[in-house]
């Protein structure tokens, strides 16, 4: 089974077609030699990887990723995937003729919403993309679990609640979200039973949830994936994006930032936009025990073998 992820992580990082077979032997060997004390630091390690944005709605890409994630589970790694599915749940309102709103970057969801979104997020993406991961790894029997938040009190949630500023008269008022929460306490005992099983198991997960009455909620993905890392304490959380990462003042992309640094860019505004739950997130998984959180490039095929597998990694680097 090893050997296995050894010649495919070689073929996945490598150009799709070289004319020369000894140069194709060459890189090969170098990138297998530049990895091996990667896949020995994560060896037996969990790594939570939140799944979402653009990607996500290219067929090719999700095959892609799926099969990036059956390599991890070869070399030994133990991946849960936390996806979103913000496009396909505006996608379906749109053909229910059902009107999207947002506030702070937060779905308002109402109960005609909430059902839509679970279906969605339940249903079609979830058990797509555990599909797409029992595919790719059907020769070494790697499985793709699909779950929702809602399956073993697995996100216990409390209702999202917001404030928002008048302009005119400078008051705060309260804004109703509807069905938004985050969660409140995470029991991860069947994910974990997943990861220890004797089968090469990979949970995947829909970021829904349910309250003390039992009332169905909608999770936003990042925090949903966060709080699942912290509570399994993760050796790592890849949280995927549609950027590069965290940009400076100048817009570069930050390589590395302690805690104290992602702070400051939110205090000072330099992080702005949907930056900023994501940094918060970020921080508070930290927190929670993970030793690092990387915010990198979903778009870029094979992005997570980069940043787990190479020396200068991918994205934006945050550690306490």
């Amino acid at each position: 089974m090893l050997l296995t992820f050894f010649v495919a992580i070689a073929h996945t990082m490598t150009k799709d077609a070289i004319n020369n077979p000894f140069e194709d032997a060459k890189t090969t060997a170098k990138t297998l030699a530049e990895a091996l004390p990667y896949i020995q630091k994560y060896d037996r390690e969990t790594v939570v990887i939140k799944y979402g944005g653009h990607a996500m709605g290219d067929s090719e890409s999700a095959k892609k990723f799926a099969a990036d994630v059956v390599l991890l589970k070869l070399v030994g790694i133990h991946p849960i995937v936390v996806h979103g599915g913000g496009p396909q749940i505006s996608a379906m309102l749109k053909k229910a003729g059902v009107e999207s709103r947002f506030i702070d970057g937060l779905r308002v969801t109402d109960k005609e919403t909430m059902e839509i979104a679970e279906m969605v997020l339940s249903g079609a993406v979830n058990k797509e993309l555990a599909h797409l991961i029992t595919d790719a790894g059907r020769e070494a029997d790697v499985r793709g679990v699909g779950l929702s938040g809602k399956d073993a009190n697995l996100f216990k949630v409390e209702k999202v609640t917001r404030t928002k500023k008048d302009p005119d008269s400078n008051i705060e008022a309260v804004v109703d979200l509807g069905f938004v929460g985050d969660p409140a306490n995470v029991d991860a005992q069947l994910v974990m039973s997943l990861l220890s099983a004797d089968h090469d198991y990979v949970p995947v997960i829909a970021p829904i949830g349910v309250d003390e009455s039992g009332s169905t909620f909608n999770v936003n993905a990042d925090t949903a994936a966060g709080a699942l890392a912290g509570a399994v304490k993760a050796k790592r959380f890849l949280l995927l994006t549609d950027i590069a990462g965290v940009l400076d003042e100048n817009k570069e992309l930050i390589r590395e930032m302690d805690v104290k640094r992602a702070r400051e860019l939110i205090e000072t505004g330099a992080a702005v936009g949907g930056m900023i739950p994501k940094l918060e997130t970020a921080i508070a998984a930290i927190e929670a025990g993970v030793e690092a959180v990387v915010i990198l490039d979903g778009r870029q095929h094979h992005s997570i073998l980069m940043e787990l597998f190479t020396s200068t990694g991918i994205g934006t680097l945050i550690k306490a």
